[in-house]
């Protein structure tokens, strides 16, 4: 019997993606959670698996197509041959799952692939019903899982304010862009396809600066001494801990503790209902530049973390990101973001803010420029910063005194330290 495979949901709103690699070929064999193809979202790469085991009769898709959710990606044929080879290959992974983990007293079965994918979707393995063979989770199982999730949760912030901003009269909605000219009459050009990934960033970002009344406030902080004091606790500990204590590590403790002297900076805005959402958590969202676009992982409960656990955590994260490997789940729940093109050059920035946070803390590269220090003009490292805001919620002023804050502690590194 021939089955047709089809993009199944994935939850998160995702309604479509752009398929990055095709990893059968027509007359293969493939086995039950075999991966089929590498699909980027708008939220990450994933892996697609098999939700059986057989033979590839067609495949329906090719590198770069965008696929919606319900296409056609695959037809695979269920045999007596591909059974052989699903169980052979089976029984290749459950030797691989360590022996604690096949007890079903103390573990869900349930292969590799299954475990990462649920993993990548925050859900509780013991909390779905296995359909496969000895009652083992599926992958099919955890998107059927998700999906009911997804249709039994309230919408999302953003994809509340999709559906509101679709109602708005049409002079609250934004401009509708007038035809292009022919570009071609006036010379060669070239059309390239927008990935799934950019597509979300360019709609993202036409979200955030419609809805929100953008203003920056700049200033400078002196960071000789603290870049001293990093360079020193590299050199004395760091060949003992797996990190690379960066400038972002310190900036995020600084950050934190001037968003708890300043809360309606780590807040969102409820228009709806009138009100101000104030977050008493501090999960800061650390923009990540890769080669799909810019990415935006969080790191949860910055406030309790140390500057070495940040930095080791900032290397995983950025690392995992860069290679496609983050996790749906990661992506949200940001309540203030940190972004820093000071590797890339620039002497300053405004950074649009990541929808629905409030407030956005941009650094630029750090330069010896010459400044007065005990009377005397003296090189110093100064760091340029810049902090977005939503002028709703904030005016100048308290923008002007939440970055005086994060000047003073990055400019006092033991105060930061001992705050940590």
């Amino acid at each position: 019997m021939t089955r047709e495979f089809r993009l199944p949901d994935l939850g998160e709103g995702i309604t479509e993606g752009e398929v990055l690699k095709v990893l059968v070929r027509t007359g293969e064999i493939i086995a039950e959670d075999q991966p089929l193809f590498e699909v980027e979202t708008d939220k990450a790469a994933i892996e697609i698996p098999s939700p059986y085991g057989g033979r590839v009769s067609q495949v329906h898709v090719r590198e770069g197509d965008t696929v919606q959710v319900g296409t056609v990606l695959v037809s695979i044929e269920e045999g007596a041959t591909a059974s052989i080879t699903t169980n052979a290959v089976a029984a290749d992974r459950t030797e691989a799952i360590a022996p604690e983990e096949r007890a079903p007293s103390r573990r869900v079965l349930a292969t590799p692939a299954t475990r990462r994918r649920a993993r990548d979707l925050g859900i509780d393995l013991h909390a779905v019903t296995g359909t496969g063979p000895d009652g083992r989770v599926t992958s099919g199982d955890v998107a059927g899982f998700a999906q009911r999730i997804h249709e039994m949760a309230p919408p999302s912030p953003e994809a509340d304010a999709d559906r509101r901003l679709s109602g708005m009269s049409t002079l609250m909605r934004p401009v509708e862009p007038p035809p292009l000219p022919d570009f071609a009459q006036w010379g060669p050009v070239e059309r390239i396809r927008l990935s799934s990934l950019r597509r979300r960033i360019a709609e993202h970002m036409t979200l955030s600066y419609t809805l929100i009344p953008h203003v920056s406030h700049f200033d400078r902080a002196d960071i000789t001494a603290l870049d001293e004091l990093r360079r020193n606790q590299q050199r004395e500990v760091g060949d003992e801990r797996d990190a690379h204590v960066t400038l972002t590590a310190f900036v995020l403790k600084a950050a934190v503790a001037a968003l708890k002297r300043h809360p309606q900076f780590n807040a969102s805005i409820d228009p709806w209902r009138g009100e101000v959402v104030i977050k008493h958590h501090y999960h800061l969202g650390v923009a990540v530049d890769t080669d799909r676009g810019l990415i935006v992982p969080v790191l949860r409960d910055v406030d309790h973390k140390s500057i070495w656990e940040l930095a080791a955590e900032l290397g995983q994260v950025a690392a995992r990101t860069r290679a496609g490997k983050i996790g749906v789940g990661e992506l949200r729940g940001g309540t203030f973001t940190v972004t820093n093109i000071g590797s890339l050059g620039g002497t300053g920035m405004v950074p649009i803010i990541n929808y629905p946070e409030v407030a956005i803390l941009g650094l630029a590269r750090a330069r010896q420029d010459p400044a007065v220090y005990g009377g005397a003009i003296v090189p110093r490292l100064m760091l340029p910063l810049s902090l977005t805001f939503d002028h709703r919620i904030a005016d100048g002023a308290d923008a002007a005194r939440c970055v005086t804050d994060i000047v003073r502690d990055l400019e006092d590194p033991n105060r930061l330290l001992l705050d940590a």
